[in-house]
C-alpha cells in the first residue's frame, strides 16, 4: 500500500541530501510525521498547502515504515497515517512534482 508525503521542493532537496526526512516544523511539533492515504492527499494539499505554487508528494510504501506507522484518528479528518521517527529515502517509490495543490489529484495515479 502507498500513503503520501507532501513536502515544499526545498524539503525535498534536503530530504535527498540527508537520505531521510525528520520532518517539517509542523511534524516536530506534532511528534511524527505527517501522511496521506490516496484519498485524503488532494484535500490535505489544499488544506495545508492551498497557496504554494509547487509541491513534491511522494509516494510512501507502508511495508517499508510497517515498524514506525501508526493509523490514528485525526481530531475530525478521520484516520491517518502517521510516522513516528525519520522517514528513509529508501521507502520513497515515487516522486511527483507537481504545480500547486489544485494539481495534486490529477498528478498522481489512481
Amino acid at each position: 500500500m502507498l500513503i503520501y508525503k507532501i513536502l515544499l521542493p526545498a524539503e525535498w532537496a534536503a530530504f535527498e541530501r540527508a537520505g531521510r526526512f525528520d520532518g517539517s516544523p509542523f511534524d516536530h511539533e506534532s511528534g511524527f510525521v505527517h501522511l496521506s492515504s490516496r484519498k485524503q492527499v488532494a484535500a490535505t494539499a489544499l488544506r495545508v498547502f492551498g497557496d504554494e505554487p509547487e509541491l513534491v508528494v511522494v509516494a510512501v510504501d507502508t511495508q517499508a515504515v510497517e515498524e514506525s506507522l501508526r493509523w490514528e484518528e485525526s481530531r475530525d479528518r478521520g484516520v491517518f497515517p502517521h510516522v513516528y521517527g525519520p522517514l528513509p529515502r529508501s521507502a520513497v517509490v515515487a516522486v511527483h512534482h507537481v504545480a500547486g495543490a489544485a494539481a495534486v489529484d490529477d498528478a498522481l495515479p489512481r
